[in-house]
């Protein structure tokens, strides 16, 4: 039911709360008659507001939400709950609700606007640098052969039972999050995973959800163009793992920021490695690896073991694959019940994660989301051990995002594939060749005989990897994954990554099948 759905979803049958009965129980102070003034809806997009919604006038980095206020009341808007610098802004006779901190509020006011903590359905969470939609995708299918009717809110796509639409980011803001959660509910949703990153965590998004089970995957070089050192950035994760947020935990323990997680979390947590040399609850021992699979036996410390194929190439999916086991082992289910449940089949695909876009004939090429060193080297190992001849990596760096990162991604390249194509991925607001450069200064330092490339745009670089490639090779076109768009000097303009490779893919005379791109890329044939 893609394409039909709104943009944020929302409760169909909102219960009316009075605004008074919120500001007695928050002891809010406003100046203004509440008396039969009936909330259904929070956001803090004015675009979204709806008749009844609470609009949250929130500072922003350039603007305040303030300035939106007359555009929100106009839509339906019934309040206002902004800051005092908000406030001094308004000239309205709507109640306007002064809060000190209103961004660190939404959650919790949210919550009680939907109702989201009344006999919510079991939530997971999931965080880390890498593998938070493997995980969350694996463990919503898993759910979903254990007879649950599931949510999912990742990265790629939000679903409620059968209806799905593309995400905007990784975790909503919190309005846009107790709304989704009360719409789960609304349509009868027992089990909801949700991907939760480092800034969701600080910038108060999962605010006034308590989890289930929380789960940590990883943390490598990400994201310190927001943080500033992996310190700060662990700190953030960590918080996830607290009474106010979580009852249980599950850690990766492959690293030692997975080690420290297990050994400051403030909840009870067990532990899973794929390392022999690292004590752990759970030992992930892989035992086989093909171009179509992953094979492995999970094993506990008290001796039981279930063997497991996942539909998914690489070690690094296994491990996500365990957590996602253990997240449900750790809820209660039996860990036999859960490996009937993989025996009877693991859901075939994740959109845009090491996903194949070639047929039977020809080189390998795959679409991928990964987007940081770690990722690159997961990924690039995995390839590596399932290809015969060359691996080729397509790849760029995004603009106005962590920037210290660049030279890594081109080292590892140039390290692990045999040619590296480098490209453009999501500018932005910089300057391409600029991004480009700083990742072919570390391409370029590494010695050995890996060929380098620069091609612009995309779409001349995906057809410069093919030209190298043939039978027996694979092509790694990593960064957008299963996104719809690029964007270009802070304009979103249309565009498949996976969709290209097919055309370029026939173009060069190779069997694949055009017809499973997406509708809207398909006018590409034109050209």
């Amino acid at each position: 039911m893609a394409g039909v759905t709104p943009r944020i979803l929302r409760p169909e049958h909102p219960a009316p709360r009075p605004l008074a009965s919120l500001v007695d129980e928050f002891e809010l102070d406003v100046d203004a008659d509440l008396d039969g003034v009936e909330v259904t809806g929070i956001t803090n997009d004015s675009s979204d507001v709806q008749p009844g919604d609470l609009f949250a006038a929130l500072p922003g980095a350039r603007r305040h939400g303030a300035e939106f206020a007359a555009g929100a009341l106009e839509r339906g808007a019934v309040a206002v709950v902004t800051d005092a610098a908000g406030a001094a802004l308004l000239q309205t006779e709507a109640p306007v609700i002064v809060i000190e901190e209103p961004r660190a509020a939404l959650g919790e006011i949210a919550a009680w606007v939907y109702r989201t903590g009344e006999q919510p359905p079991k939530l997971f969470g999931i965080t880390g640098t890498n593998g938070k939609t493997s995980t969350s995708f694996m463990l919503e299918g898993l759910l979903a052969d254990l007879g649950f009717v599931t949510g999912l809110s990742t990265t790629a796509e939000r679903h409620v039972a059968e209806t799905v639409v593309t995400s905007k980011l990784t975790t909503p803001e919190a309005s846009e999050l107790h709304a989704l959660l009360a719409r789960m509910k609304e349509v009868g949703v027992r089990a909801a995973v949700l991907e939760v990153s480092a800034q969701a965590i600080e910038r108060h998004r999962v605010d006034g959800v308590l989890f289930d089970v929380v789960a940590f995957t990883n943390l490598s070089h990400d994201h310190l163009d927001d943080y500033g050192s992996m310190e700060a950035y662990f700190d953030v994760k960590l918080e996830l793992f607290t009474p106010d947020r979580a009852m249980r935990g599950v850690v990766c323990v492959d690293t030692d920021w997975g080690a420290r997680v297990a050994e400051r979390s403030r909840i009870p947590v067990t532990t899973v490695s794929s390392d022999p040399e690292r004590p752990a609850d759970w030992r992930v021992d892989i035992w086989e690896e093909t171009p179509v699979s992953t094979s492995f036996t999970l094993t506990g410390i008290d001796g039981g073991a279930i063997e497991v194929q996942v539909p998914f190439i690489g070690r690094h999916m296994a491990v996500d694959a365990a957590i996602a086991i253990l997240m449900l082992v750790e809820d209660g289910f039996e860990i036999e019940g859960v490996a009937e449940a993989i025996d009877r089949g693991m859901r075939p695909t994740l959109p845009g994660r090491i996903e194949r876009v070639s047929g039977e004939e020809g080189p390998a090429v795959f679409v991928d989301y990964g987007h940081s060193p770690d990722a690159f080297e997961q990924t690039l190992i995995a390839l590596r051990r399932v290809t015969e001849g060359r691996l080729i990596m397509v790849f760029g760096a995004d603009g106005d995002r962590d920037a210290t990162k660049r030279a890594d991604m081109g080292r590892i390249a140039a390290e692990l594939a045999d040619a590296v194509v480098v490209t453009d991925f999501n500018p932005r607001t910089e300057d391409a060749a600029s991004i480009r450069a700083q990742v072919l200064e570390g391409a370029r330092a590494v010695s050995g005989d890996t060929r380098i490339i620069e091609s612009s745009p995309e779409e001349a670089a995906i057809r410069e990897a093919l030209a190298l490639a043939g039978p027996g090779d694979t092509v790694l076109w990593a960064g957008p994954g299963d996104a719809d768009y690029r964007d270009v000097a802070g304009v979103r303009e249309p565009f498949v990554a996976r969709d290209e490779a097919k055309l370029a893919l026939h173009e060069a005379g190779w069997p694949v099948d055009l017809d499973k791109r997406r509708d809207g890329d398909k006018r590409r044939d034109e050209r």
